[in-house]
């Protein structure tokens, strides 16, 4: 009888593992979303620059108390202009949002918001994307929601549109709040 070499198993065992692994995405309740190491725990530190002529914040901000929004956003992002109208409208319903400029220049950073206006409460920037990483940031924008504790209830990769808002945000937002 022929000895079969263990080396002849490998390519089916890969191959099985590939289809396993496929088969776990494709039947994940929602296969569009990017999954978060992150909701569910404390938000990481705040280490920002800050915003000249802006109100900054601080992980104690993070912690007050109130529901909130953290949005990382920048200058050069198209999908950030997309998302503005919807965070003034947020905004103007009296949700805090604190933004976070990431890796943009001060000037354009300012020139986009004296363009579009200003819906954050406060703004810090990361200039070289070091608390981007620490928070999980893919890529801008995103936006989290945080509990008055400080811990990520969501974390929603891509711009924030009036069916994201209203799909997402808004549920994200009561749950936070414990309703």
């Amino acid at each position: 009888m022929a000895k079969v070499s263990p080396l002849m198993l490998a390519p089916p065992l890969i191959f099985g593992a590939f289809v396993a692994l496929a088969a776990v995405g494709m039947f994940r309740e929602d296969p569009e979303a990017l999954p978060s190491a992150r909701e569910g725990q404390l938000a990481p530190p705040v280490v920002l620059t800050a915003f000249p002529g802006k109100a900054g914040f601080t992980d104690e901000t993070l912690r007050d108390g109130t529901v909130k929004l953290v949005n990382y956003w920048a200058s050069w992002c198209a999908p950030c202009r997309v998302e503005h109208p919807n965070l003034d409208l947020l905004s103007e319903e009296g949700i805090p949002i604190y933004g976070v400029n990431y890796k943009d220049t001060l000037a354009q950073a300012d020139g986009f918001l004296k363009d579009l206006g200003d819906p954050y409460t406060a703004i810090g920037r990361d200039e070289k994307g070091r608390m981007a990483l620490d928070w999980g940031v893919y890529g801008v924008p995103e936006t989290y929601v945080i509990d008055g504790e400080g811990t990520i209830v969501l974390r929603f990769a891509g711009p924030i549109t009036q069916r994201v808002i209203e799909k997402t945000i808004r549920p994200a937002l009561k749950k936070a709040a414990g309703q």
